[in-house]
């Protein structure tokens, strides 16, 4: 049972809007939400996990994808919107560091 959970654990954090937007290349955050087509122009540091996350919520379904399916993924999402918010929060003091030297993960040129 420990070994499903942690497995579980791993799997979500490396689908995890902070890992993505934090620990990962700008390149591929941006390359990630080009890939699902967010309509998101921009990424901004400062609580960037989450924002990352309503990116891939509002991206549109992929051509024969059932929404009902969709759904259960929905789902995922939202669970990581709570973890990214944790993380965000704890990252506050480097994201608002980056945000001031970097600015905004700019998605769209």
């Amino acid at each position: 049972m420990k070994t499903q959970a942690m497995m579980l654990a791993a799997l979500m954090l490396t689908g995890c809007g902070t890992v993505q937007t934090v620990v990962r290349s700008d390149e591929a955050a941006v390359k990630s939400l080009k890939e699902k087509r967010s309509y998101c122009g921009a990424v901004p540091r400062i609580y960037s996990g989450v924002t990352y996350d309503f990116c891939t919520l509002h991206a549109p379904l992929e051509a024969g994808v059932d929404p009902e399916k969709y759904n259960n993924g929905t789902i995922f999402v939202l669970i990581d919107v709570v973890i990214s918010g944790a993380l965000d929060t704890m990252l506050l003091p480097y994201t608002i560091y980056r945000q001031q030297a970097d600015g905004s993960i700019v998605v769209v040129e």
